[in-house]
């Protein structure tokens, strides 16, 4: 028996051919796509205004299955995080974030992340995989059918919309990822599944260059970029992919994007690390670096964790830094930690990967090497396919 498609996996114009393929015509898929996304669906059965012939191949050749969920925790600011099983031993993490106005749900990516940035425990952890379509719009799937049923809100477009926004910055590089990720983008954004602003789509991107450009011609949605230094010897040992994409070429590709985009200005995200990249110096460096690029910061206190042997910069040092940029004429924002006291605050999502890569093992043997032949071997970023 051939094996069930998972319609989830289906952007619109993929769910149009595959119903073709079943003899359908195309407004059926549109019809389907409405009872799957908008109404949270996966009982064909229950899809009324589909033609009983149609229901029947659905019930033969489809599925609609979001990946399990293997925990639910509640922080003590109401801030929610799911652990999700998306197989072969690895689990990702989704938080969702309440607010009075609106709700926002960090979905994952990959599973575990390549890029290895010295303040993010999920890179710690090594690379297994790329998310499906599917695992990564399955995230939002699961949100707000979930919290919808919770709140006893009718399903549809007429029920009110618990997630408002959707930030890709849970586990993963969304830009490493980048045909999925663009997919499950087009599904968000489509009046016939989530009917999201572009502007309140948010891809969160440590610097894939020429992705970054791709997804300005693709599917342009708000651009965070994550920064955190001000010069190209900080970043290379912040954020190994600089050495690949320096800040001149990172630079540039925001402002390129800038032509696309929905908002106006490029978010970038600075994790503030005490006596690293927080100093006045640094401050007055940013607003050099950054001058002809419109954009705002978002400064994000650093949340701790044993291996990282970083430590968070101290509140006054933070709204110092931050009022040197505003007083240089740049928004800046210091993020409100969310979440912490479950492990969902930002740079803590850790889930539980199976390493794909022996980040151990290859991290001992480039120790190793740059022992014997200088600590400038090796200084290329590897990323796993």
């Amino acid at each position: 028996m051939a094996a069930l498609t998972n319609l989830l996996d289906l952007d619109p114009a993929a769910l149009i051919q595959w119903c073709g393929d079943l003899g359908e015509q195309p407004f059926r898929a549109k019809q389907l796509q409405r009872w799957i996304h908008q109404f949270g669906e996966a009982d064909f059965d229950a899809m009324t205004d589909l033609a009983k012939s149609l229901r029947e191949k659905l019930k033969r050749h489809a599925t609609v299955a979001a990946p399990a969920i293997i925990s639910d925790s509640t922080a003590s600011d109401g801030t929610r995080k799911w652990l999700i099983d998306v197989g072969d031993g690895n689990a990702v993490e989704t938080v969702f974030i309440p607010e009075d106005n609106r709700g926002t749900l960090c979905i994952s990516t990959q599973a575990g992340c390549a890029v290895n940035c010295r303040f993010c425990s999920t890179g710690k952890q090594g690379f297994s995989r790329n998310l499906s379509i599917g695992e990564i719009v399955g995230q939002l799937w699961m949100a707000e059918r979930t919290l919808r049923r919770e709140k006893g809100i009718a399903p549809g477009p007429k029920g009110e919309r618990q997630i408002t926004n959707v930030v890709m910055m849970g586990m993963g590089e969304p830009l490493l990822n980048y045909e999925p990720t663009v997919a499950a983008l087009k599904l968000m954004l489509d009046d016939n599944a989530y009917g999201l602003s572009r502007r309140r789509v948010t891809v969160s991107t440590s610097g894939v260059v020429p992705m970054m450009d791709k997804l300005s011609a693709d599917c342009a949605v708000a651009l965070a970029v994550s920064l955190h230094a001000s010069n190209d010897t900080l970043r290379d040992d912040l954020v190994p992919l600089n050495r690949k994409y320096p800040l001149s070429e990172l630079l540039a590709a925001c402002k390129r994007y800038l032509e696309f985009a929905p908002r106006d200005f490029i978010t970038f995200e600075y994790c503030m690390l005490d006596g690293v990249n927080d100093t006045d110096a640094h401050a007055r460096e940013l607003l050099a670096l950054v001058s002809n690029v419109s954009c705002k910061f978002n400064l994000i206190p650093f949340n701790p964790f044993p291996s990282s042997g970083l430590r968070r910069s101290g509140n006054p040092r933070i709204k110092a830094f931050a009022n040197i940029l505003m007083e240089g004429g740049i928004v800046t924002t210091i993020r409100k930690t969310r979440g912490d006291d479950i492990d969902a605050a930002c740079g803590q999502l850790a889930g539980d990967v199976q390493d794909r890569t022996r980040l151990l093992e290859r991290t001992q043997r480039m120790h190793a090497y740059q022992q014997k032949y200088g600590p400038d071997f090796g200084r290329i970023v590897e990323i796993p396919g």
